[in-house]
């Protein structure tokens, strides 16, 4: 894949079909991952996936008019976190992997999140080492586990919380 193959773009309420599908596809594929679950996402109805678009950043990333990975922004809403976002809802789809499509989406939030925001957060299942190597070679770095983060089928994750501090971060 080129990188000019690779649109990635905020979702927009009219991509609330293509959002819900490929939410509940990362929820089903991968649910140690998140912190909700495929059943109570996929009880939720169009109209709520598209509020939601319509007040998040949710970015996309798209080849042609597929929709191959997704990832947010969502920033702090007290008078005290205001200088804080978080990453949050990123999943790439598994025959895009391994081809640039994560490391573009969450440099994608990184230049949303650079006139907004100070520092970046993000928490990853300890597990997925190819996710944590990604964030790690963007600059983020790990200042906690939470252990027992997410329990699901009675198994219990823990999530390394990471963060890049965007006022010493140039590019």
């Amino acid at each position: 894949m080129r990188d000019d193959d690779l649109q990635i773009r905020r979702l927009e309420p009219a991509d609330a079909a293509l959002f819900r599908e490929i939410r509940l596809e990362g929820l089903r594929n991968n649910p140690e991952a998140f912190g909700n679950t495929f059943e109570a996402e996929s009880a939720r109805s169009l109209s709520l996936f598209s509020e939601r678009l319509r007040d998040s950043d949710m970015l996309g990333a798209f080849e042609g008019s597929e929709i191959v990975g997704i990832a947010g922004l969502l920033v702090g809403k007290g008078p005290k976190e205001t200088h804080k976002g978080m990453l949050v809802g990123m999943y790439v789809r598994q025959e895009a992997r391994n081809r640039g499509v994560g490391r573009r989406l969450v440099e994608a939030v990184i230049n949303r999140a650079r006139p907004r925001v100070e520092l970046i957060q993000l928490a990853v299942v300890s597990d997925n080492e190819s996710a944590r190597r990604l964030y790690d070679r963007l600059g983020f770095v790990q200042y906690g586990v939470e252990k027992k983060s997410l329990k699901q089928d009675g198994r219990y994750y823990d999530e390394i919380l990471m963060a890049k501090d965007l006022t010493r971060d140039t590019g």
